[in-house]
C-alpha cells in the first residue's frame, strides 16, 4: 500500500492542477445532481416485519383514509372557554380556510366532535391529508401557518402537532460553522501557520460537499432520514479535517528534517496516507456493518456516513497532495532560533506526558479504569425509545402543543395506541370488537377506548386506546404487550407501538453487531500491528469508552442531571438506535487514534528495539497531532449539541463525549500505560501466524528500503 500511495503522491505533485480540476469538476457535478434532482428526506424509521409495522401495513390497505398525513391544531384560552362566541368564530373561520386546500381530506370541527377539555379551555382539530405525511406540500403547510395567525390574533393560543414536519432540519447552521471556526483555531495553534491550518478545512469542505450532494441525489432511490444526512455531515467534516491534519503534520515534520518538499509530499502520502487509508477503512467497515442488524433506516444511515468518509479518504490522498505540491516549501515550519533547539526540557508536552505515564503505569491505569467504570454506572438503567414532541425545545410550537394536550386530556393522549381487531367466530365483527374493547378497558393504565370503526369489507374494526401514561413511559410499553397478550385477533400499531417495537428490535440486534465489531477490530489490528496483545488491549479500551459514554448520556439525557447546561428540554429515554450507531462510529474513530498513536510506537520499536522508550517517543512524535485531532472532532461534534432537534442533540453529545473519553483518557493515557506494562511482549506474534499474515506496511518501511538502495549503491 505504501508503494502505491508513494506513486500517487508523486503523480499528484507532478500534475497538481489537473488533479485539482478533476475534483472541482466532481464537486460541480454532484452539486448539480444534489440541488436540481434532490430526493425527499424523511423521518421514516419503520422496520418491516415488526408487529406494529404489520398492523400499520394492514391499516393502510383496509383503512386508507386513516393513514394520510395529519396536522393537529391545538387551541387554548387562558381567559374563558373556547366556545365563547368570538373565539369559536375565529377557530371555525380558520378551519374553513384550511378546508379550501384540495389536498385536505377532512378537517374536524372540535365543537361538533367534542374534542374539548372538561373545562373547555383546551381543544384540538385534526387536519387530515390525502397524501402521506412526508408528501404534504409546502403550500399546504403555508396555508396552515397563515390560518393559525388569525386565531392567534383573536386571542386563542394555537399550536401545532401531528406527524407532518412543519420545518426542515437546518444543516450547517451558525453552531456548526462555529465548530469549524474553533477547529481552525486548533489547527493554527498546532501548525503555527494560517496557510497550513486552512488546507484541512478547505479539503474537508470539498469532501463534505461532494458527499452531501451525493446523499441528497441518492434520496431519489433510497429512504434517507434527516439523522442520516446530519451524521454524514458530522463525520465528513471531522474525519476530513483529521485525515488532512495527519498527512500535513508528517509532511512538515519531514521538511523540518531537511527533505525536499516534493519528495516529502510523496513520502507523507505513503506513510501517514497509509494510516489514513486504514483508519478510513475501519470507519467505513464499521458504518457499513450497521447493515448487519437488518434495519433499513439504520443501514441507509450507515451507508450515507460511509460514503462521506470514503470521499474524505480519497480527497486526503489525492487532492491534498496536489495542493501541498503547489504550496511547495511555503509550508515548511520555521527553523528554531539560535540557542532554542529541542533540548530535553524543551520536548513537547506529549513526550513529557508519555514519560510520566510510562514511569507510573500501574497507578495511572487503575485511576483511569476506575474513573471510566464510575462514569459508566448510569448505563445500567438505560431506557431506549424515540423522542417525541415532548422532547422538543420548550419554546417550539410542537412542545407547547404537546404540553397543552397533556394538561387538557392527560399525558397518554400524546401517544394513542391504534388497535386493529380481526373478525372472530361470531360472524359479527362489531360484536367481537365490543367484547375486545371491554377486555382492553380492564387492563391497567387504560384511560379511554374509542368506539369501534369497521372497514368497508366488515371484517376488521379499528379501536383507539388512550393510556394514562405518556408515550415513552414504562407503563405504556407494558400496556402494548398486555393488549397483544389478549389474543392473536388484536394488532397494535401507531407511533407509540412502532417506537416500542423499534427499540426492542435494536436491543436484540446490538449483541450481534457488538460481536461483529470485536471480531473486526481484532483482525484489522492484528494485521496492522502484527501483534496479539495490542488488539486485545485496544478492544478492551474501546469497550470502556463505549460504556462510559453511554453512562454520561444516560446521566444527562435520561436522568436529567445538568439538563439546563446542555439545554435538554425533556429527559426520559435515550434514542433507541444510539448504542448501535455510537458503537459503529466510535469504533472507527477509536481505531483512528489507535493506529496513529501506536503505529509510531511500533515504528520506534522496530528501529531501536527498546519497548519502553518506543512508547515515550511514539507519544512525543504523534501525541500533539492526536490531541489536535481529538479537539477538532470535539468541536465539530460538539457544535451539534446546540441543535433544536432532540435526536441530533443527543447524537452530537454522545459523539463529543465518546471522542473526549476515548482520545484523551483511553488512547492518550491508558494505552501508553498498558503498553509500558507489556513491554516487548506487546509486540509478540507467533512465527507461524506471522508467516500467514500479509504485511500491510502502514509505516512505509518498504518505501524507506527502496529509497535507501540507490544511496547504498552510490556509496559503494
Amino acid at each position: 500500500m505504501a508503494k502505491l500511495l508513494y506513486r500517487i503522491g508523486k503523480g499528484c505533485v507532478r500534475r497538481p492542477l489537473a488533479v485539482i480540476l478533476v475534483w472541482i469538476a466532481i464537486l460541480g457535478g454532484t452539486a448539480a445532481l444534489g440541488t436540481i434532482w434532490k430526493g425527499p428526506v424523511s423521518n421514516d424509521m419503520s422496520i418491516p416485519g415488526t408487529k406494529a409495522q404489520e398492523a400499520l401495513d394492514l391499516l393502510k390497505e383496509e383503512f386508507p383514509q386513516a393513514t394520510g398525513g395529519t396536522i393537529r391544531l391545538v387551541f387554548a384560552s387562558e381567559n374563558g372557554a373556547l366556545d365563547a362566541a368570538d373565539r369559536r368564530q375565529a377557530i371555525l373561520s380558520a378551519l374553513e380556510e384550511i378546508r379550501k386546500d384540495r389536498a385536505v381530506l377532512n378537517v374536524a370541527d372540535p365543537f361538533a366532535t367534542g374534542t374539548l377539555s372538561p373545562d373547555k379551555s383546551i381543544g384540538y382539530a385534526d387536519v387530515m391529508y390525502n397524501v402521506p405525511a412526508m408528501e404534504v406540500s409546502e403550500d399546504s403547510k403555508e396555508r396552515i401557518l397563515d390560518a393559525i395567525e388569525s386565531t392567534r390574533a383573536a386571542g386563542v393560543q394555537t399550536e401545532l402537532g401531528g406527524d407532518v414536519a412543519m420545518s426542515e432540519l437546518e444543516i450547517m447552521g451558525v453552531s456548526e460553522i462555529l465548530g469549524i471556526v474553533f477547529a481552525f483555531v486548533v489547527l493554527i495553534i498546532t501548525f503555527k501557520s494560517i496557510l497550513a491550518a486552512g488546507l484541512p478545512i478547505a479539503t474537508a469542505i470539498v469532501g463534505v460537499g461532494i458527499g452531501m450532494m451525493s446523499v441528497y441525489y441518492s434520496a431519489n432511490f433510497f429512504s434517507i432520514t434527516n439523522t442520516g444526512t446530519i451524521l454524514a455531515v458530522m463525520l465528513g467534516i471531522a474525519v476530513g479535517i483529521d485525515y488532512a491534519l495527519f498527512i500535513i503534520s508528517r509532511h512538515r515534520q519531514q521538511m523540518a528534517e531537511g527533505l525536499d518538499a516534493a519528495e516529502s509530499v510523496a513520502r507523507a502520502n505513503a506513510t501517514a496516507g497509509s494510516a489514513v487509508i486504514f483508519a478510513g477503512l475501519t470507519v467505513i467497515i464499521a458504518l457499513a456493518g450497521l447493515s448487519i442488524v437488518n434495519i433499513p433506516f439504520l443501514t441507509v444511515m450507515g451507508l450515507a456516513g460511509a460514503l462521506t468518509v470514503l470521499i474524505a479518504v480519497a480527497v486526503a490522498v489525492t487532492l491534498l497532495p496536489s495542493v501541498l505540491g503547489l504550496a511547495g516549501s511555503r509550508l515548511a515550519p520555521k527553523a528554531p532560533k539560535q540557542g532554542r533547539g529541542m533540548s530535553k526540557d524543551k520536548k513537547p508536552f506529549a513526550y513529557k506526558w508519555g514519560r510520566f505515564v510510562s514511569r507510573y503505569p500501574v497507578p495511572v491505569a487503575v485511576v483511569i479504569i476506575a474513573l471510566l467504570l464510575v462514569v459508566a454506572l448510569p448505563a445500567r438503567h438505560m431506557e431506549l425509545g424515540l423522542p417525541d414532541n415532548g422532547a422538543k425545545p420548550a419554546d417550539s410550537t410542537e412542545r407547547k402543543g404537546y404540553d397543552l394536550l397533556s394538561k387538557g386530556f392527560g399525558p397518554g393522549f400524546n401517544g394513542p395506541l391504534v388497535v386493529v381487531v380481526k373478525g372472530g367466530g361470531t360472524g359479527n365483527v362489531l360484536q367481537d370488537a365490543a367484547a375486545e374493547a371491554e377486555n382492553i378497558k380492564q387492563l391497567p393504565n387504560v384511560a379511554v377506548v374509542s368506539p369501534p370503526i369497521p372497514n368497508q369489507k366488515g371484517d376488521l374494526v379499528l379501536l383507539s386506546v388512550i393510556p394514562l401514561t405518556g408515550p415513552n413511559d414504562k407503563a405504556t410499553k407494558r400496556l402494548v404487550h398486555d393488549i397483544r397478550g389478549l389474543g392473536d385477533k388484536l394488532m397494535v400499531t401507531g407511533t407509540t407501538a412502532i417506537n416500542i417495537d423499534i427499540s426492542e428490535r435494536l436491543n436484540d440486534a446490538f449483541p450481534i453487531f457488538g460481536a461483529a465489531i470485536v471480531v473486526l477490530a481484532f483482525i484489522l489490528l492484528t494485521l496492522v500491528f502484527r501483534s496479539l496483545l495490542v488488539p486485545i488491549k485496544a478492544i478492551l479500551g474501546f469497550g470502556l469508552s463505549i460504556i462510559a459514554t453511554l453512562g454520561a448520556v444516560v446521566y444527562i439525557f435520561q436522568d436529567g442531571h445538568l439538563a439546563d447546561l446542555f439545554d435538554v428540554s425533556s429527559s426520559g429515554v435515550i434514542l433507541c438506535f444510539l448504542p448501535i450507531l455510537l458503537t459503529g462510529v466510535l469504533f472507527g474513530l477509536a481505531m483512528d487514534y489507535e493506529v496513529f498513536l501506536v503505529s509510531r510506537m511500533r515504528e520506534e520499536f522496530t528501529h531501536k528495539g527498546q519497548a519502553k522508550n518506543a512508547v515515550v517517543d511514539g507519544m512525543g512524535l504523534s501525541g500533539r497531532v492526536v490531541t489536535a485531532a481529538g479537539l477538532i472532532m470535539i468541536f465539530v461534534f460538539g457544535s451539534f449539541i446546540f441543535a433544536d432537534d432532540p435526536m441530533i442533540k443527543v447524537m452530537g453529545f454522545s459523539l463529543t463525549a465518546g471522542v473526549l473519553i476515548d482520545a484523551f483518557l483511553v488512547r492518550m493515557t491508558l494505552v501508553p500505560a498498558i503498553m509500558a506494562l507489556l513491554g516487548r511482549s506487546a509486540w509478540y506474534l507467533p512465527k507461524r501466524l506471522g508467516r500467514i499474515l500479509p504485511n500491510v506496511d502502514i509505516e512505509g518501511e518498504s518505501i524507506r528500503e527502496e529509497l535507501e538502495k540507490p544511496a547504498s549503491r552510490a556509496a559503494v
